[in-house]
């Protein structure tokens, strides 16, 4: 019996020597492990860096995130919401990506030798334990596809995160800009209806004196109850968005104030809808390989240590050869391809998107320039006017037509300013800079 052990144990070492050799053929040795286990055994110095920070240091895709900066100016308002919303984050895509680096790190040790109980009855009566060992020796590299995948997978949840946490900077912002354009119109119209109250209390002395009719009155009160009503909703849209924002993030950020210029470009960074589907790409190929392996078949080495002990090869496949399996082969290569040409999809979907961010932008800061302008040439007018009405010159509702025109053109102008600032936003979430990399 002993001597069956021996025998058995034996083969399990020649067993894993021989996967070992064979790694580079068949794709089943950690070689990345091995060499970072030789390297770290000179140098006891210095702590051994885990499975996950190996991942970060070899994946080209995550150290481009690592590397992407925020386009948020330190110190403004903008950072100041970025902070406050992410630091109340939930980051349930980080619990996916802790899954995914878990899963990686299982993966990456799946060259090792397989053991496992195996308890049977026989027909004596009598229950016989024995321990299972096998060791795979050639799969086709289906033990380094699933070692791929799983660090793929890694790749795809931390763009994921990386999506996540923009997407979410994003929204706070755009509730921080949705409350402070209502601030600033509230303001606006605030000083429409004291303007237009100013000419409604002249025109009621004017009725009052018998030198205007009473229609126009009407007309200038009708006036001031629209401007009224139009503050009325202004500060109930900038009160539900801050406290919208509130909600969302840590503290009150009610008293910020200002919006800062948001310098953002279309060629700073790769968009994060690219990089995301370039992570799917590679684990589709992953993916692909490990399908591909499970076609053909492979060689494994098993031997069963207690009573009635053996040792052999064994040569075995998931799925039995056949006529369709030469058409099940190049079914699994066409999903790479087309995992390469979603690839270059979603790089033109996001070529044209940049292109349309930029293209309203410059229109929409073209248009706001615009406003400023007629802004200014409408308050000359109005101001010639209201000289003329206090020489006798105009009466009092060509000044009033003249006055709604600039308040018109004052509103107009912070609406096109406010519409160019959230589509600089929306670019920058696109391109996923709106939070440092590293900090995620």
């Amino acid at each position: 019996m002993g001597q069956c052990r021996r025998k058995t144990a034996a083969m399990c070492v020649s067993a894993l020597a021989l996967a070992g050799c064979l790694s580079d053929v068949g794709g089943n040795a950690g070689t990345a492990d091995v060499v970072a286990m030789q390297s770290m055994t000179g140098n006891t110095a210095h702590a051994k860096p885990t499975h996950a920070e190996k991942i970060n240091a070899q994946s080209v895709i995550i150290q481009g995130l690592i590397a992407r900066r925020s386009v948020l100016p330190a110190g403004t308002a903008y950072s100041q919401v970025a902070t406050a919303v992410l630091a109340a984050n939930s980051r349930s895509a980080e619990s996916e990506l802790r899954a995914a680096q878990l899963r990686a790190r299982a993966a990456s040790k799946n060259w090792l030798p397989s053991i496992g109980p195996n308890i049977s009855l026989t027909s004596l009566g009598s229950v016989v334990a024995n321990l299972i060992v096998e060791q795979v020796i050639y799969d086709n590299g289906r033990k380094q596809g699933e070692r791929e995948f799983a660090v793929a997978d890694v790749e795809v949840a931390a763009v994921a995160l990386a999506a996540d946490t923009n997407t979410r900077v994003r929204t706070g912002l755009d509730l921080y800009i949705r409350g402070t354009e209502a601030r600033e119109k509230f303001i606006l119209a605030g000083q429409s209806a004291k303007d237009i109250g100013h000419f409604e209390w002249i025109m009621q002395q004017r009725v009052q004196g018998g030198v205007s009719d009473s229609s126009d009155l009407l007309i200038l009160r009708q006036k001031l109850m629209e401007i009224k009503a139009s503050q009325a909703a202004a500060s109930e849209a900038a009160a539900t968005a801050f406290a919208e924002l509130n909600a969302m993030a840590i503290g009150d950020l009610s008293t910020l104030r200002g919006t800062p210029a948001l310098p953002v470009r279309a060629g700073m960074a790769q968009p994060l809808s690219v990089t995301q589907t370039e992570a799917e790409k590679i684990r589709a190929i992953a993916a692909a390989k490990v399908d591909r392996a499970s076609q053909l078949p492979g060689l494994s080495a098993g031997a069963i240590v207690g009573q009635g002990g053996s040792a052999g090869l064994t040569i075995k496949t998931d799925d039995l050869l056949g006529l369709g399996t030469g058409d099940r082969l190049q079914a699994i290569e066409a999903t790479k391809e087309a995992a390469g040409r979603r690839v270059a999809q979603a790089t033109e979907d996001a070529n044209r998107k940049l292109r349309n961010f930029e293209g309203q932008i410059a229109s929409k800061e073209r248009q706001a320039a615009e406003a400023t302008a007629l802004t200014v040439q409408a308050k000359q007018t109005l101001d010639l006017f209201q000289a003329q009405y206090d020489a006798g010159q105009r009466q009092v509702m060509d000044v009033v037509g003249v006055y709604e025109t600039f308040a018109r053109q004052q509103e107009n102008e912070v609406t096109l300013k406010y519409d160019a600032i959230r589509l600089r936003v929306a670019m920058a979430e696109l391109l996923g800079v709106l939070a440092d990399g590293s900090a995620i």
